[in-house]
């Protein structure tokens, strides 16, 4: 399982930056090149230190990351959901993600025009977010138009979803997202089988200078999305995307120390890709041998046989067991045979839930 992210934003606010970032990061744990799909999308390896630490230890033929895909949506402006600039193709390339990153310019920087004029972070997003819900009402409006038509028969079940339909619409027309519309279950569906952009968890990336890196407390831009993210229930990430792109280049010992010398633990977009996991709501667990150390990703609380699952379907199928042991456990014992001495790998049944940092083998049949 692998994320799918949509950097979203007005031009020159640092989207194409961030992308070439994020398509050089994880460089640590191996050669994984940045693999096109096509002019705006990226599959990149996630850096994990844990993998690295498993790694030392085992020292493996092959180092193989969990992964992440990455789409740059460009050319979003005043007037996308009307069809200007590119603005159906880029929007529709937005129903596709799992989390939208919405990358915010607030940095002044007088040889960097902005499309509006000026650095004004909530002019920019209130720009961006319009757009997005103008076209859900567009989407809404269809729906509810081809409903009424179809409830004309005296069809309960078509009338219910109309009443929902409509109720949203009007919820819409409130300035209100999607993600905020409180639905039955049994009308959920009706509302995910539009796949409306505003119902689509976003992440504020707040793009600033070098100087605000280590401590952006004084930067206004910021803190107003932080505010405004605060009321929206939404996560932000403060980083340079310039700096950024320095830093994914850098071998992972470099990287270490160029971070320590701006202040910092982590990288942006190590920050990045944990807030994000978390809005997600996905885990990483990992498998462990002498020819490959490797990193999965399963949805929080997925059971042992959905997590074998990712692997390969016949791991699911034939599913018996997991013999599983805790990532601190395996680095305190050193090896898989000091571990289990120690009695800390445990088997594991259908009804396991997976935890993050398990490291796993899973035994199976078919």
């Amino acid at each position: 399982m692998g994320l799918k992210c949509g950097i979203v934003g007005l031009p020159n606010v640092g989207k194409s930056t961030l992308f070439n970032a994020l398509t050089n990061a994880g460089a640590e744990v191996g050669n994984f090149p940045f693999c096109t799909i096509d002019d705006n999308v990226g599959i990149i390896a996630i850096a994990d230190e844990r993998l690295h630490k498993l790694a030392e230890l085992v020292k493996p033929e092959k180092i193989t990351p969990t992964f992440l895909e990455m789409v740059d949506i460009a050319g979003l402006v005043k007037g996308a959901s009307e069809g200007k600039g590119r603005g159906n193709a880029f929007l529709a390339s937005i129903r596709e993600v799992d989390l939208i990153l919405h990358t915010v310019r607030c940095f002044v920087d007088d040889n960097v025009m902005h499309v509006e004029g000026s650095t004004n972070a909530m002019r920019d997003i209130k720009i961006i977010e319009d757009e997005l819900l103008l076209k859900d009402l567009e989407t809404v409006e269809k729906r509810e138009d081809r409903l009424t038509s179809q409830s004309k028969s005296g069809d309960k079940a078509m009338k219910d979803k109309l009443e929902v339909v409509t109720n949203l619409r009007k919820f819409l027309e409130e300035g209100n997202k999607a993600i905020n519309f409180e639905v039955d279950d049994q009308f959920s569906e009706v509302v995910r089988e539009m796949y409306l952009l505003t119902a689509i968890p976003v992440m504020y990336v707040c793009n600033v200078s070098e100087e605000d890196i280590a401590d952006s407390s004084g930067n206004e831009e910021v803190n107003k999305v932080k505010e405004y993210a605060k009321n929206e229930g939404a996560d932000v990430i403060v980083l340079s995307a310039q700096i950024e792109a320095e830093i994914a280049e850098l071998p992972y010992d470099e990287k270490k120390m160029f971070l320590e010398d701006l202040g910092l633990q982590y990288s942006g977009m190590d920050r990045l890709v944990k807030e994000a996991y978390r809005e997600l709501g996905l885990i990483t667990y990992f498998t462990q041998g002498p020819t490959e150390v490797r990193a999965w990703t399963v949805k929080k609380d997925a059971k042992a046989p959905q997590a074998a699952g990712v692997i390969h379907s016949d791991f699911e199928r034939g599913f018996i067991r997991a013999e599983i042991a805790g990532y601190d456990d395996f680095l305190e014992a050193g090896t898989e045979s000091a571990l289990k001495d120690a009695g800390k790998m445990r088997s594991e049944g259908k009804d396991y839930i997976v935890k993050d940092g398990d490291i796993i083998l899973f035994r199976f049949n078919v």
